[in-house]
């Protein structure tokens, strides 16, 4: 899969210096990719067993409640304490904030953000379709998940 690629300043548009990989090829190629993401697989859990399905969706989601309760108490604490810090600054008067230009540029990014949900929205709409599809397919696992996270959050 070695390509050759020319210098730099050969290059006559940045379309140019991206190579095209057919997945299609691949998957031929290496079956493991074919039986895991083919169309025929089916959701990849249903070969285990209920438990083994609950065992394995509760430790992944008690991981991933452990490690967002974790980063969240770090997120919340740089940001609390830079809010603390920049109050502090304001209030010894270190920095003057201009509160109306504040508004403006607030306003002006509620509008933006505003004409970016409208577009948005279809996109939202299909990928809640495919994680309720995923959801149903895979109950038993997605259960589990659901409490381990519960779990990993309260711990």
């Amino acid at each position: 899969m070695a390509t050759r690629n020319p210098p730099p300043q050969e290059y006559e548009s940045d379309d140019d210096s991206y190579e095209v990989l057919d997945l299609t090829e691949y998957a031929r190629r290496h079956h493991w990719w074919n039986r895991v993401f083919g169309h025929s697989s089916g959701p990849m859990v249903e070969k285990y067993s209920v438990a083994t399905q609950i065992v394995m969706g509760g430790v992944t989601g008690w991981c991933a409640g452990f490690l967002f309760q974790k980063v969240g108490k770090l997120a919340a604490t740089a940001v609390g304490g830079g809010f603390l810090l920049l109050q502090i600054a304001s209030h010894s008067g270190y920095v003057q904030i201009d509160w109306k230009r504040v508004e403006k540029d607030v306003n002006k990014a509620k509008r933006q953000i505003k004409k970016r949900a409208n577009k948005a929205a279809p996109e939202i709409n299909n990928i809640i379709e495919e994680a309720t599809e995923f959801i149903k397919q895979n109950i038993v696992i997605s259960s589990g998940f659901v409490g381990g996270f519960l779990l990993g959050l309260a711990s």
